[in-house]
This record gives C-alpha cells, sequence and structure tokens, in this order.
C-alpha cells in the first residue's frame, strides 16, 4: 500500500526541513510504503530553495509549483490530483500536527471502518499546548456550525490532519482556494454519506508571531463556505460516473415522486441493477424479504455498501448490466427486477433485458424507466452518457422481444419536458444547473398533481411487464 501525504507549502524556510524529516521518519503500518506530495504555494521567503534541495536528495519527494499564490486549498486541490497512492492524508508544514500519530489516524481505514478520519486536537490527547481563549473559541463555533448545517458530529472541522481513501477523495470537487477546504471537505463528506472517524491528536499549535496564518477574516468566510455548501449538492467530480445519477442526489422531492410510482409494483424479492448511490435502493427496500442492489462503478459500489452495511435485507453486489454472465447468480431469484435509467445508456438494450428475464421467476416483473421522446434527444443526453431516448412503440417493442407482456405504460414529469427541450435543445447546455434543479425540487408537490392534466408527453416513461 501507498499512503499519499500531501502537504501545501507557503512561505515555511525556517520549519519546513525539519517539518519535512519528521515526515519522512514517521512510522507507517507494516507493508505500506509513503510519498510526500508537496505543492509550494509561490513562496517568496526561501522555502523553495530548500524544497529544490530536499526533492532532489529523497525520492519519495514530488514537488510542485504553483504558478501563484492561490492558498491552501488551492494547493491541496493539487495535491489531490498528484496523488497515486491507496490513501491520503492532509499535513501542513509547520511543526503543529505529528506525524508520529500517524498510525491513529489510519487504523480506522485500514480495518475498513472508515472512509475518511479526521483528527481531533479536542478529544482526550496526551498533550495540548493551551492557545489564546477566542481562538479556541472562534474554532469551537465554526465546528457547531458546521455540524449544524452539515449534521455530522464532528469535535474539530477545523483540524489539519484528515485522511480519506484516496479514490473517494479524488471524486470530490474542491472549490475552496483558502482555509474554506476544511468546512467544504466536511461538508460533502457528509452529503456523500461517508464513514467518517475521529480519533485523538496532540497539537503544538504557533502563535501569529511564530508564523500562524489563519486569521478572523477566514472565519468569516469558512461560516460563508459552510452555508453556501449546504444549498449546492456540488458533491462529484463532473467528470466523475453518471452525471444523472450525480444530479439526482440533489432532487429528493422527485425521487420520492418515482418511489410512489414503482413502489406498488415491487414483490418481496427484489433485483435493482444500476443501483448508483442508492437513492432508489434506500426508499423501496423497507419490508421486503431480500433487496439485491447492483452496481457496476467501483465509486458507487463502495458508496452503496457503507450505506446498506447494517441493513440485513439488503445485498450489495457488483453485477454490469450488459454482462450476462453477472446475472447467472441471480437466475429465477427474484419476482420483481428494476432497471431504471440504465437501458438509454447500455450499447444494446436488448442484452440487458435478455439478463433481467433470467432472474424473475414465471410470472415475475420487471420495472423499467426511460427517457421519453426521441425528439428531445440533444446536448443535455450526451453531457450525461446517455445513447438514446425512447418512445412508447419502440420500448414495448424491445420488451415484447425479449419476453415480456406490458401490464401498465406511465408517462411522468411532463414539466420536465419543457426544461429538458429549453436547456438541450435551445441553449445547448450539457448540464441542468443546480439551482434550476433546486427549484425544481422544491415544486415537485405542485407539478405531480398536474401531471395528468397537462397535453405533452412526459420526460419519463415507465413500463411495468411481466415474464411470459
Amino acid at each position: 500500500m501507498l499512503l499519499s501525504i500531501l502537504i501545501p507549502v507557503y512561505n515555511e524556510r525556517t520549519v519546513v526541513e525539519r517539518s519535512l524529516s519528521l515526515v519522512l521518519a514517521a512510522p507507517l503500518p507494516e507493508n505500506m510504503e509513503r510519498e510526500l506530495v508537496i505543492v509550494d504555494d509561490c513562496s517568496t521567503d526561501g522555502t523553495s530553495d530548500i524544497l529544490d534541495r530536499l526533492a532532489i536528495s529523497e525520492p519519495r519527494i514530488r514537488l510542485f509549483r504553483q504558478p501563484v499564490n492561490q492558498g491552501k486549498g488551492a494547493a491541496v486541490r493539487t495535491a489531490i490530483e498528484k496523488a497515486q497512492g491507496d490513501f491520503c492524508l492532509v499535513q501542513d508544514a509547520d511543526l503543529e500536527y505529528d506525524p508520529s500519530e500517524y498510525m491513529r489516524l489510519l487504523r480506522p481505514l485500514l480495518d475498513g471502518n472508515a472512509d475518511a478520519v479526521f483528527g481531533s486536537r479536542y478529544l482526550v490527547s496526551d498533550q495540548t499546548r493551551l492557545l489564546p481563549y477566542w481562538h479556541t473559541v472562534i474554532n469551537k463555533t465554526l465546528t457547531l456550525l458546521s455540524n449544524i448545517f452539515s449534521n455530522l458530529n464532528v469535535s474539530d472541522m477545523e483540524t489539519c490532519y484528515k485522511v480519506f481513501r484516496t479514490d473517494l477523495l479524488k471524486s470530490i470537487p474542491i472549490r475552496s482556494n483558502r482555509f474554506g477546504f476544511e468546512p467544504e471537505i466536511t461538508m460533502k463528506c457528509s452529503k456523500r454519506k461517508f464513514r467518517v472517524y475521529e480519533v485523538p491528536i496532540s497539537y503544538h499549535g504557533r502563535t501569529y508571531e511564530e508564523g500562524k496564518k489563519i486569521g478572523w477574516k477566514d472565519g468569516v468566510k469558512a461560516l460563508g463556505v459552510i452555508l453556501y455548501f449546504w444549498v449546492v449538492d456540488d458533491m462529484y467530480e463532473a467528470n466523475y460516473g453518471r452525471g444523472l445519477l450525480n444530479n439526482l442526489t440533489g432532487t429528493p422531492q422527485y425521487l420520492t415522486w418515482v418511489t410512489r410510482v414503482l413502489r406498488p409494483h415491487l414483490g418481496d424479492r427484489v433485483l435493482e441493477i444500476g443501483a448508483g448511490l442508492g437513492n432508489l435502493t434506500g426508499r423501496l427496500m423497507a419490508k421486503k424479504l431480500h433487496y439485491v442492489a447492483g452496481e457496476g462503478d467501483p465509486l458507487y459500489l463502495h458508496a452503496l455498501r457503507n450505506r446498506f452495511l447494517r441493513t440485513p435485507n439488503v445485498t450489495v453486489c457488483e453485477l454490469h448490466p450488459e454482462e450476462p454472465a453477472d446475472y447467472q447468480p441471480g437466475a429465477g431469484q427474484f419476482d420483481t427486477v428494476l432497471c431504471v435509467n440504465v437501458l438509454e445508456s447500455a450499447k444494446d438494450p436488448i442484452v440487458v433485458l435478455e439478463s433481467l428475464r433470467t432472474c424473475l421467476v414465471p410470472g415475475g416483473s420487471v420495472l423499467v424507466l426511460v427517457p421519453q421522446g426521441k425528439g428531445l434527444y440533444g446536448s443535455l443526453d450526451e453531457g450525461m452518457g446517455q445513447l438514446r431516448r425512447f418512445s412508447r412503440e419502440e420500448l414495448g417493442q424491445m420488451l415484447g422481444q425479449t419476453g415480456f407482456e406490458i401490464e401498465h405504460m406511465y408517462q411522468l414529469n411532463k414539466i420536465g419536458t419543457l426544461s429538458w427541450w429549453f436547456f438541450g435543445k435551445v441553449l445547448g447546455r450539457r448540464a441542468i444547473s443546480r439551482p434550476a434543479l433546486k427549484l425544481f425540487d422544491k415544486t415537485v408537490w405542485f407539478w405531480r398533481r398536474v401531471d395528468g392534466l397537462l397535453p405533452w408527453p412526459g420526460l419519463s416513461l415507465v413500463a411495468v411487464a411481466k415474464r411470459t
């Protein structure tokens, strides 16, 4: 295993060499190596020369430079992009935090209990330097506000020591350039439902005379970051995964609408393919004897396993929708299979439907939700990785061809048709803005009630069909 130690550096010539020597010498678990991903944030005091010398003499150091000074968050963002390890640990270049405690920070991750670990200066530890009262008050107040809006009960949100699984960290967009990195990453860990653990750490804080850089203005900005990312669901890198799934995380009322349509047709033994983040799984699995959530993407698969780790009636399995062999373990075991927003991204939808049929008992049902309106296909579909949109006739023909008899067909979300046409066909957008999604979700209660009265086709098409 490899640990990537992410070190933002700015004007630390008096302590940086000593600090890095401690990082290089810190004990690590057996069979774990380290790399130091150092980002010099355009230092002007001679720190750059020291880093150059150390990088030449130490192969475990990988040194990068920012073209202009941007702040800690920007430097950490660059370091994340360059990291190659299995885990990432954020380490300041000063001497406030003790690298000898890496083993303690890594243990919950290595035991498989955590996705992220925060080192807390306020839990009981061996030693902590007492600092000015009001500095501590501001820290604890920001932590309290962060907890209120994130619903994540941490004791030290502003701590530098944060350790992550690298694959998860790389999937999170980091927007803050300065010290807003701490509240931003905390809010996003909560919204992504990471398993976050805290461990006590010692702390040897500096005074401003000794070189401390964070100030009261950063505290005000941190409050703004907390409020901003409470409102804005900016949780995934734009180029990561299935865009539609990422957008749906910000539309809980719409998902409840979809759930109301699907739930009456579910049996007791359900297979859901393309389960993604568990948006529907969490709403539909209640009172089912056995609910299997299948997913092929490694990051989504990990998120599902975390979310349903202690849910006995839910099984999470690796299942690629277009790989017939992945369906064989479940052959003939289910009375319902659920295929929501999958067929539009499949190269061959027929292969998917044929594979789903093998999993059903005779008379079992398949529930399919697809985007409707072939004429609506445009830049939005392309941006979300969708290869096609369907007509009622085309979907009915596919189901009949693969051994299903249609029992019900529903149109859904007619107001969404207008928005899709406007953003995708008129404006040529590749994604719907998050404020627009928020506005839609807040008004779903109204659109759901008038959906049947609107005279044009719905944005989505739901088919319920029985295995013949």
